[in-house]
């Protein structure tokens, strides 16, 4: 990609953001562009709990994999008859998502590693001057994908809610329902951390590690 090239672009994109901050307001804006960074992990999310209510065989009312709204996505269900049931439907985006976004991460540090080698920090700049347009673009894509779908990796204090309601009222007749309540607090902590950015380092950790995992499998 050339100096020129990469100039026009920025110019373009530059000239389009101003002219949608004086149509909208910058702060409809930021919104928008907050929803469109995470719309693949919300998609992800949602289609997790999806396939969990299949998995378990729990009908699936209605579902919206992604809308500009508050939730951003959800999925209704019929309400488990299991408490085992409530719990896979709860968890499940955090195992898919977490998944999903350590392999798009492994991806791009293969992607870069091909590039530039493992001595990133010394050659990334001479690397990117080489690649083409086409890899710079499939790395950003990567790097998206791993970043919005492991900031959404987190169950919803809505999913915490449904299993805390189910083991207060079960655990007298099913007290194994009892080690379902430390999950319960993780997910209420992990949404409590949220408002400092948890869910973010949770996914650049998956980012580091799966940049150091390829540093040191032979590939």
């Amino acid at each position: 990609m050339s100096a020129d090239a990469v100039l026009v672009a920025v110019a373009v994109v530059f000239a389009l953001t101003v002219l949608a901050i004086a149509v909208i307001g910058i702060g409809t804006l930021c919104w928008v562009g907050l929803q469109l960074l995470t719309l693949p992990g919300v998609v992800v999310h949602e289609f997790a709990h999806k396939q969990a209510c299949d998995l378990v065989g729990v009908p699936v009312i209605e579902v919206a994999y992604f809308r500009f709204g508050d939730p951003p996505g959800y999925v209704r269900h019929a309400h488990p008859d299991q408490y085992r049931k409530s719990f896979v439907i709860s968890v499940a985006p955090f195992l898919v998502n977490t998944v999903v976004s350590f392999a798009a991460f492994f991806a791009l540090a293969v992607l870069v590693t091909a590039v530039v080698g493992n001595h990133v920090s010394v050659d990334l700049l001479a690397g990117l001057e080489t690649a083409s347009s086409e890899m710079l673009v499939l790395a950003v894509v990567l790097g998206w994908l791993g970043l919005s779908v492991g900031i959404q990796a987190f169950p919803s204090t809505g999913d915490a809610n449904t299993l805390w309601v189910r083991s207060r009222s079960e655990w007298r007749r099913s007290p194994i329902v009892l080690l379902g309540v430390p999950v319960v607090l993780v997910i209420y902590v992990a949404n409590l951390l949220s408002w400092l950015w948890a869910d973010v380092f949770y996914a650049l950790a998956l980012g580091v590690t799966a940049f150091y995992a390829v540093s040191v499998l032979p590939i």
